[in-house]
């Protein structure tokens, strides 16, 4: 009766998949996908739209610290000291803000054209399950990029004091933000693709978090990196539509009668 038992519940048994396995092969999908036109316009615009945001804050910091220094230090200063002062402040400021919020920006700027990479993805990856997809108006686009820059943005400063705290440890700030951005880069970059199908369940993005942060991680720490930074948002947009989908399928989601009444 058991050995009958057995035979009959292994069939309906989920089949174990090695999490590992699944994002390295997301990411070997989304470089393999990096050439495509639709996705090197995302990329460009995103860029470009990058760079003016960090040019205008570059100006406005470099406004800030000058008119600061005017009033708390330039009058305490030999004549000699104030010029060259004020100018060392206001990069080494801007350097420090760029390095802060590139990551935080970047996500924001992609989130706006978001829709953009994973349809592409879906196109040529999973034609089937585009059909299903429900594409984001523009209001929800631009909801999804201020609500994730806010939440982004709020968590960095939170973790500021702490980061200040463990600057004895030398290496300690660099962990704490890796492991703060790579919790919400992962979700960010699985939502982009579960938003277009989760109907009314927004709240419940199905990638397990342990791939969702092995993702976040990995495109945190490209981040750091000099222009391989400006590619790493459109990389993890990509690796993650395909995670995403993979997590989909595992759990039926894409055919399941209650998700598809919410794309129709």
């Amino acid at each position: 009766m058991l050995g009958s038992a057995l035979r009959f519940d292994l069939p309906r048994a989920a089949p174990h998949r090695d999490f590992m396995n699944i994002v390295f092969d997301a990411f070997a999908k989304a470089f393999g996908q990096l050439t495509d036109k639709a996705v090197l316009r995302v990329l460009v615009k995103s860029v470009l739209v990058t760079l003016v945001v960090f040019a205008i804050g570059g100006g406005l910091v470099w406004w800030l610290v000058d008119s600061t220094l005017q009033v708390w230090l330039i009058p305490f200063l030999p004549e000699n000291y104030q010029a060259p002062t004020a100018a060392f402040l206001a990069a080494f400021l801007w350097l420090v803000s760029f390095w802060l919020l590139f990551r935080v920006i970047a996500l924001a700027v992609l989130q706006f054209f978001a829709d953009e990479i994973v349809a592409a993805v879906e196109a040529k990856h999973y034609s089937a399950a585009a059909l299903q997809a429900r594409p984001l108006p523009f209001r929800h686009d631009l909801a999804n990029s201020v609500r994730g820059f806010g939440r982004a943005l709020g968590v960095n400063l939170l973790a500021m004091p702490f980061a200040l705290v463990l600057l004895v440890t030398g290496i300690g700030p660099a962990i704490l933000f890796l492991t703060i951005n790579a919790w919400l880069l992962g979700r960010e970059l699985t939502d982009m693709t579960w938003l277009r199908h989760c109907g009314e369940d927004m709240a419940g993005n199905p990638v397990p978090r342990a791939q969702r942060i092995m993702l976040g991680g990995v495109i945190a720490a490209i981040m750091v990196v000099p222009f391989a930074a400006l590619l790493a948002p459109i990389l993890g947009a990509a690796a993650g539509t395909h995670l995403a989908h993979a997590a989909m399928s595992d759990k039926g989601l894409l055919n399941d009668p209650k998700h598809e009444e919410g794309h129709a």
